[in-house]
């Protein structure tokens, strides 16, 4: 099941609703430090960057997208919010956006989103960075509700998310339950007390 940033899609049973992370207030004044391995760097989108970055989409899991699905997603974008990780040959291997998102639930919000790597260069921290980069920028930017939107299957993706400081909005009474799954799973603690905004 495919969705889209935020939105809700339906199986023939029961809608989905997507979960969803928020960034601390608390820590609006602490923003992440992207960390590298050796030989890597992280810069900005350029022109250009779209044919490899839709490859990384592809292996990512998101086939499909071309300029036509870039162009709404890119009047989304803050100056200088849409990171890439480079390897040291010089070719993208991970990329992560920032994104105004402003909804009832994040007013003036900004998002975190379609954070994709591909997977030759797993286990090297490079989502780790990527999404550093771009919640240190949204904080730069002055958005105070930052916030990400995901799904419970992808599990290395929200390990990532908890260890960088992002906790779980618990938005909907169904989330307390999904959350406990998911901190189970990832054997990470269930502390719906301590997630506020």
């Amino acid at each position: 099941m495919e969705t889209i940033s935020g939105e809700t899609m339906s199986n023939e049973n029961e809608p989905y609703v997507q979960l969803q992370m928020v960034w601390p207030e608390r820590r609006l004044n602490a923003p992440p430090m992207p960390r590298l391995p050796e030989g890597y760097s992280l810069r900005t989108y350029r022109p250009g960057d779209e044919p490899r970055w839709y490859r990384i989409m592809e292996l990512a899991g998101w086939p499909g997208w071309d300029d036509e699905k870039l162009r709404p997603w890119m009047a989304r974008i803050p100056p200088e919010s849409w990171f890439m990780a480079i390897d040291p040959s010089g070719e993208i291997v991970a990329s992560a956006m920032g994104l105004h998102d402003h909804s009832d639930l994040h007013p003036f919000g900004g998002e975190l989103g379609w954070v994709a790597a591909d997977p030759a260069h797993a286990g090297k921290g490079l989502g780790m960075a990527v999404c550093a980069a771009v919640t240190a920028r949204l904080i730069a930017a002055g958005y105070r509700n930052i916030h990400l939107y995901t799904e419970h299957w992808r599990l290395a993706a929200l390990k990532t998310y908890l260890k960088l400081g992002y906790v779980p909005f618990l938005y909907l009474p169904e989330m307390f339950e999904r959350w406990r799954a998911i901190c189970g799973q990832l054997n990470w603690p269930f502390t719906p007390e301590a997630w506020r905004r």
